[in-house]
């Protein structure tokens, strides 16, 4: 109602007529005629302009209150597919723990806000199903007996294995959620993709292929890589100390700043690999296989090396 008064009103006050004296004191009735029709058309005109503009204003509040409708419902539709993925990946059939995994993976393409989120629960999930209790009682020993016949995580525990696809293949966020994976079993796991910055402490690795994977700034310390696939993987700025890379083939992989102070690189093959910006002060490098391309850090004068 006040949406009509206005458009009826507003033009009348804007464009009032002439009183009557004013009106007559205009000479020749054609001329006044002709300015009363003037005075009609200017409110007739502002009047429509009102209607479109209040049409317009209506219309956007109806596409504004349309996109809230919309939002609301993607975000329950999200809630409930977050919600019947965590109970899949509770399963106790490997399959539908697989499924569970995928739908988390769909989500956090379809839903940027929700990557955070879906890397906490990839971890924790890897975490709960590949534990590697080092220092536990009657936990495994750490570097652990390389078990030759051991199959390839693939098959002997393909939840784990695609977990750790998906966050080596999520797309980019600020916020990478919490990737925290110290003292997990991920013995001859077959992974690339970027795993930036995550925390890999303890956690035993040994004849994994780790091909080009890229695993900057990532904390590795006392992790077992013995007989690791780790070529052309970039570890610029990784934390290695006291690393086990005995036997690990390196070649040209890239650990610019890497820390690897105490680790042991014997028998690794680092062709190709520059260690001049590495700290490497009480690592092990008997017997590597080096080559031409393979830059070592010059020894300090009192005989240590950073």
């Amino acid at each position: 109602m006040l949406l009509l008064a206005v458009v009826l009103f507003l033009p009348h006050l804007i464009y009032p007529p002439l009183p009557p004296g004013e009106l007559h004191a205009v000479p020749g009735v054609e001329a006044r005629i002709q300015l009363q029709q003037a005075q009609a058309g200017l409110q007739s005109t502002l009047r429509g302009q009102l209607l479109q503009a209040f049409g317009a204003l209506f219309v956007m509040a109806g596409v504004i209150a349309a996109w809230q409708q919309v939002r609301v419902a993607r975000e329950g539709h999200l809630t409930d597919r977050f919600s019947r993925a965590i109970e899949h990946l509770g399963s106790d059939t490997v399959d539908i723990r697989l499924g569970g995994l995928h739908a988390l993976e769909r989500i956090a393409k379809n839903s940027y806000a929700d990557r955070p989120t879906v890397a906490t629960i990839l971890a924790a999930y890897v975490r709960g199903h590949a534990a590697w209790p080092v220092g536990a009682p009657n936990g495994p020993l750490h570097p652990d007996e390389i078990d030759d016949d051991l199959p390839w995580l693939s098959s002997r525990a393909p939840d784990v294995q695609i977990a750790m696809h998906i966050l080596a293949r999520l797309p980019d966020h600020a916020d990478g959620g919490d990737k925290y994976l110290s003292r997990v079993d991920l013995r001859r796991i077959q992974l690339s993709g970027t795993l930036d910055h995550i925390s890999l402490r303890h956690a035993t690795l040994n004849r994994a292929r780790l091909r080009r994977i890229s695993l900057r700034g990532a904390d590795l310390t006392d992790a077992d890589l013995r007989q690791a696939n780790l070529e052309k993987a970039n570890l610029a700025e990784a934390r290695l100390a006291g690393a086990h890379l005995q036997g690990a083939r390196m070649r040209e992989a890239v650990l610019r700043g890497a820390d690897l102070r105490g680790a042991d690189l014997s028998k690794a093959d680092l062709r190709d690999v520059d260690l001049s910006d590495t700290r490497l002060t009480g690592a092990k490098l008997d017997d590597i296989v080096a080559n031409a391309g393979t830059r070592l850090p010059a020894p300090e004068p009192d005989g240590g090396q950073e």
